[in-house]
């Protein structure tokens, strides 16, 4: 049985399809019509809800952490333990919510179709923000699309709601709602069970290695923004999930002198912050994955276990020399990163295995990221690069240069790197290694780019990652070109 709390009302469930979404749950089940499909793949935001969970700030308070979700990506599973709340929550007392009046008031809504999306990221940015702020806004939104009614009364509703803004009924039941979530957290395995589907919720990486060892045949689920599409886009059945969400030992980030060690099941959004430190193009490349919504679902272990060709992160990790923790049973194991790869979709993951953290090193102070994608935002890499040298006097020393999107894996460019290698960093250098690139790469066509759009593309970000380091003051990095 799993529970959570539907607003206020609790609800506990133990016979419904584990492949049910959220979306189609509130809509079907509970008849609550207001959010809305738009494309069920987590691109148009229609659909967006807000999940309240626990959290323990930095000064050890504990509060409620709102979160913008797409609900038609989300399974009913991972709401084990949490707060939904739905557009038909946020009117209260026969008065509008501060953020749909702003909606009204700014004239922000036309068909109305992609409205309660558009109102559900505003309460989620207004319960996160403390004062009016552009860039916030814009990020908070650059996942809700609108076909008729154009972004600026949007975004000056945001600024109206994110202003002075007033208590509301939520902040009201803080206190409730948090005893109300501490008396219903997740104490054992939890299980949603329809006969001949079932969804086992563990809550530590001892149990999930034993769940997955009796069940190897399953479905490791985390932020489900790739997964859930197998059932939304595809019409496939899921027989047998387990959610890792739940397991906190796999949402941590430790950092220590020379590594970062993060947790498989750790949120993009929750990565952010130590890896923009670090490496601020990582941080900047992770502002552009996807949209906020994706961000607060997907995982950093879930984008490298996929093992997509086009997956943004693993690029960058295998270009820093980042390694990953494998789990199986009690045994673990150490393995670089750019091991895990072997062909399209395959990996060096054995049977009933799991990436259990990712070790990302310290100190590559000329590490440099760029993405090439049709939209600044919210889309999908043609072509994503990661340079990492060290120079010693203007010779190469070392280089890891690293692309996604250029072969069936993300790869390493090991000939453009053997030019690098011991040679004088200048423009001659740079031009032999441009070439190099060709003898590692044969890149595919396909509806994103060209292969040889793609070459030149790579090419040419090897030249603007010289011209960039020759001349910091003209860098601009992570760029995307149309």
């Amino acid at each position: 049985m799993i529970q959570f709390l539907l607003n206020q009302e609790l609800r506990s469930e133990h016979a419904l399809d584990p492949n049910l979404t959220v979306l189609n749950y509130l809509r079907e089940h509970l008849g609550k019509s207001g959010t809305k499909e738009g494309c069920a793949s987590g691109d148009c935001g229609a659909c967006t809800v807000v999940v309240g969970e626990l959290h323990t700030d930095a000064q050890g308070a504990e509060q409620i952490r709102y979160r913008s979700l797409n609900s038609c990506l989300t399974f009913v599973s991972s709401l084990h333990g949490k707060q939904l709340i739905s557009v038909e929550d946020l009117k209260h007392q026969g008065q509008l919510h501060s953020v749909q009046q702003a909606m009204v008031e700014c004239h922000g809504s036309q068909c109305g179709f992609c409205t309660p999306g558009f109102v559900m990221s505003l309460f989620a940015l207004q319960k996160n923000s403390d004062a009016p702020d552009s860039q916030k806004a814009h990020e908070a939104l650059a996942g809700n699309l609108c076909r008729c009614t154009g972004y600026r009364p949007i975004l000056a509703a945001a600024e109206q709601a994110c202003c002075n803004k007033p208590a509301d009924q939520f902040d009201s039941r803080q206190a409730e709602t948090i005893a109300r979530l501490k008396a219903i957290a997740p104490t054992q395995t939890a299980e949603l069970n329809s006969g001949d589907k079932r969804c086992l919720v563990p809550l530590t990486v001892a149990d999930l290695a034993d769940l997955y060892d009796a069940y190897p045949q399953a479905r490791l689920l985390a932020g489900g923004t790739d997964l859930a599409l197998e059932v939304t886009q595809f019409h496939r059945t899921l027989p047998v999930m387990i959610y890792v969400g739940n397991i906190e030992e796999m949402k941590c980030i430790e950092s220590f002198d020379d590594r970062l060690e993060i947790g498989a099941a750790t949120a993009l959004s929750d990565c952010y912050s130590a890896l923009h430190h670090e490496y601020p193009d990582f941080g900047e490349l992770l502002h552009r994955f996807a949209s906020l919504q994706i961000r607060n679902q997907g995982t950093l272990g879930g984008n490298i276990g996929n093992a997509s060709p086009i997956g943004d992160s693993p690029p960058l990790l295998i270009a820093l020399g980042a390694q990953i923790v494998l789990c199986k049973g009690e045994t673990r194991r150490t393995l670089a990163l750019e091991d895990y790869f072997i062909d399209y979709r395959v990996t060096a993951r054995q049977d009933s295995e799991f990436i259990e953290k990712i070790i990302v090193p310290k100190g590559h102070t000329l590490f440099r990221a760029y993405k090439v994608s049709k939209r600044l935002d919210d889309d999908i890499s043609a072509v994503c690069a990661a340079f990492n040298l060290k120079l010693d006097n203007g010779v190469i020393s070392q280089a890891r240069v690293a692309f996604g999107g250029m072969a069936a894996t993300p790869k390493r460019a090991k000939s453009c790197e053997a030019v690098l290698v011991g040679a004088t960093w200048n423009a001659a250098t740079v031009e032999k290694a441009c070439a190099a690139l060709a003898e590692d790469f044969t890149p595919l066509s396909d509806f994103r780019a060209s292969k040889e759009y793609r070459l030149l593309s790579a090419q040419n970000l090897l030249r603007k990652y010289f011209i960039e380091l020759q001349t910091p003051h003209i860098e601009t990095r992570v760029t995307a070109y149309v």
